[in-house]
């Protein structure tokens, strides 16, 4: 079915603390408490409520504002604390009834949404040292346990009845969603067949059981609880690279965007659709100005310097379009600016990593990149006169399933160009820890060498061809009708099978435990998401709680 942009209600990526309705942040020198209170009137959309502490849309974007609030603003937070203001009730994970009435598509865009922001966790974890603490103080099921796997330590309130447990198979007939299978495995390294178990019970587990089953890392009294938490979070906070306390944030101002009915308007980014072609055009402009390149001239620029600015405007427009717009199949990017100033902007990030707030953007630049990779839409590259694919900005060439190249042997104050930077080899790397130019090489020395021999080079469309850089270099005889056609024959194939398609060719060769999230896993939920068992008229996710039995067809398929 066809989405109408007008009718359907738009969804805002955007919020600060002051709009929040389910979570409280609180500060302690280098300790932050992130604490769920979910209201449970204030779903994202009407039609049910989120009781027990269970989540929607919305209350995962305050999660995700929530933790970028605490990266850039609070750097002296090194360790924070996932808990629940809620008594006996940690989270009782996504509400089912928003489920049960949600869209095939909804469904699966808050799946992919929820799992990002549970990625961007882990992802602070390993590279900024931000480190999380789940305080389970009471039932902690489903989505909620989903929560607390993606932190790097999991206490639990031994009170004799608060338990984790994973009842998606048993209960709802479909899979823990947001990586619990996953991690389950491959991060707690619970044993399969005891994992079986865990996965179909609906009771769950708790006390030692839990932690003989490597589902929990510890539990203590009532009384102990909150002091054995923080003593953890202190713990884990001494092996944080963050500055700590003393530290001054930088805040993060909000976006200045115009939403129009065909176009999003952004200073660094802009997205024109193309309603007819179902094709959505991104232009990034590349920095412009005098740089600013000590790390004092960095802090006063701010949320406004421009690496973190763009990534931000970038971030909410693949959001935005990812949700919003979901008959948009292709996504055409390009650039404009001068290459000069993107290499000039990779050389501060180079020679000031180490620094906190310079890390964090590239953190930010690097899990935005990663959202465009994991984006059900074609992704085509057009570097054209004008255009600075270079250095950072590269990466979206690199990231395009195609990438056409035009040139102009006989105007060569035209010719566009192609530059690669150092960053371009593992600063930024996808979901399966590879760099875009490792995924595209297969990590084959010779045209690996080749590659970086180039770093600093103004390539033409032809070398950059030859360097295997870009899928075709065309001239300007061929170019309107070439991607004129790629994209009409890009629009009339099946967008199922595209996705299926772009989503393997993407992530070939190395595995992951994210890309076994965002495959595997990913694959199997949509499938069981549209099968009878789960949401037919007698299925296990549309009879839950009205007292009725699921109807299941016993056919193993």
């Amino acid at each position: 079915m066809s989405q109408n942009p007008v009718t359907q209600p738009r969804v805002d990526y955007q919020t600060d603390p002051s709009r929040y309705k389910h979570i409280t942040l609180s500060f302690d020198g280098e300790l932050a408490t992130l604490a769920l209170r979910i209201d449970e009137d204030a779903g994202l959309r009407p039609g049910y409520k989120l009781k027990l502490n269970s989540y929607d849309l919305g209350v995962d974007i305050e999660l995700h504002d929530a933790l970028q609030r605490i990266r850039f603003e609070h750097p002296e937070v090194k360790a924070v604390i996932v808990t629940s203001l809620r008594d006996r009730i940690f989270c009782s994970g996504a509400n089912i009834f928003m489920l049960g009435l949600s869209s095939h598509a909804w469904k699966v865009n808050f799946c992919k949404f929820t799992n990002e922001t549970r990625n961007g966790m882990e992802d602070s974890s390993r590279h900024g040292g931000l480190k999380f603490v789940a305080a389970l103080n009471g039932a902690c099921a489903g989505g909620g346990y989903e929560l607390a796997l993606a932190c790097d330590d999991i206490v639990l309130v031994d009170d004799r009845s608060s338990s984790v447990s994973l009842p998606e198979v048993p209960l709802l007939g479909v899979l823990p969603g947001t990586g619990g299978l996953t991690r389950v495995t491959d991060k707690r390294k619970v044993r399969h067949d005891l994992a079986d178990i865990f996965c179909t019970s609906v009771e769950g587990v708790r006390g030692q059981k839990a932690v003989d089953w490597r589902l929990v890392d510890a539990i203590a009294k009532p009384a102990q609880f909150a002091q054995v938490v923080r003593e953890r979070a202190l713990q884990l906070a001494q092996t944080s690279r963050r500055p700590g306390p003393g530290a001054e944030g930088v805040a993060l101002t909000p976006l200045q965007r115009r939403i129009e009915a065909d176009r999003l308007t952004y200073e660094h980014v802009r997205v024109e659709i193309d309603r007819s072609k179902r094709v959505a055009t991104f232009t990034v402009k590349g920095p412009a100005g005098e740089p600013p390149v000590d790390v004092a001239a960095i802090l006063a620029a701010g949320a406004q310097w421009y690496p973190l600015a763009m990534a931000r405007e970038l971030d909410d427009a693949i959001l935005h379009m990812r949700t919003n717009e979901l008959d948009i199949g292709t996504w055409v990017l390009k650039t404009e600016g001068e290459a000069s100033a993107v290499l000039a902007m990779d050389a501060t990030l180079q020679a000031h990593r180490g620094h906190w707030f310079v890390d964090e953007t590239v953190g930010m630049l690097r899990r935005t990149l990663a959202r465009l990779d994991v984006s059900s839409r074609s992704l085509f590259a057009l570097i054209e006169p004008g255009s600075c694919f270079a250095g950072t900005l590269a990466e979206l060439a690199l990231a395009a399933d195609r990438s056409y190249m035009l040139v102009l042997p006989d105007e060569p104050e035209r010719q566009p160009t192609l530059q690669l930077s150092e960053l371009n080899f593992g600063t930024y790397p996808m979901v399966n820890d590879q760099s875009r130019l490792a995924r595209r090489f297969y990590e084959e020395d010779e045209p690996m060498a080749a590659a970086r021999a180039a770093v600093g080079r103004a390539l033409d469309g032809d070398e950059a061809a030859r360097l295997g850089l870009v899928t075709a270099a065309l001239d300007d005889i061929d170019w309107g009708d070439e991607i004129r056609l790629a994209l009409e024959e890009r629009s009339a194939m099946s967008p199922d099978a595209l996705t299926g398609l772009e989503a393997n060719l993407r992530f070939a060769q190395k595995e992951t435990m994210l890309t076994r999230i965002f495959g595997r896993l990913t694959a199997w939920q949509n499938w069981i998401f549209q099968r009878p068992n789960a949401v037919g008229e007698r299925g296990a996710l549309k009879v839950y709680g009205k007292g009725e039995k699921a109807q299941f067809d016993w056919n193993r398929v």
